[in-house]
């Protein structure tokens, strides 16, 4: 049974980094192009990042550009997001999605940003 399960959220301060994983298990990792989204109180998920299933391509939100990376480790079947420069605004709760036509969904993963 497909599964993604997301590890590395946190309270951190503003200003401060956090790298989230997210471990995929149950379908073909490497054919699936791979996705962060967040949701924060009172608004809609939005995407964060996306990376392809080779790796060789990424894409980011406005938002983030220049303080986010997405990568991923195909040996290991996990998407990494790593979290620079943060502010009280990233708060929220981040997903992992992969997407191949289905989509799969990870439970999510708290981040607060507050000093």
């Amino acid at each position: 049974q497909p599964q993604l399960v997301e590890s590395g959220g946190g309270l951190v301060q503003p200003g401060g980094s956090l790298r989230l994983s997210c471990a995929a298990s149950g379908f073909t990792f490497s054919r699936y192009f791979m996705n962060w989204y967040r949701q924060a109180p009172g608004k809609s998920r939005e995407l964060v990042a996306g990376i392809t299933s080779a790796g060789d391509a990424t894409h980011y939100a406005e938002s983030v550009k220049g303080r986010f990376t997405i990568t991923r480790d195909n040996a290991k079947n996990t998407v990494y997001l790593q979290m620079n420069s943060l502010k009280p605004e990233d708060t929220a709760v981040y997903y992992c999605n992969a997407r191949a036509g289905y989509d799969y969904w990870g439970q999510g993963t708290q981040v607060t940003v507050s000093s």
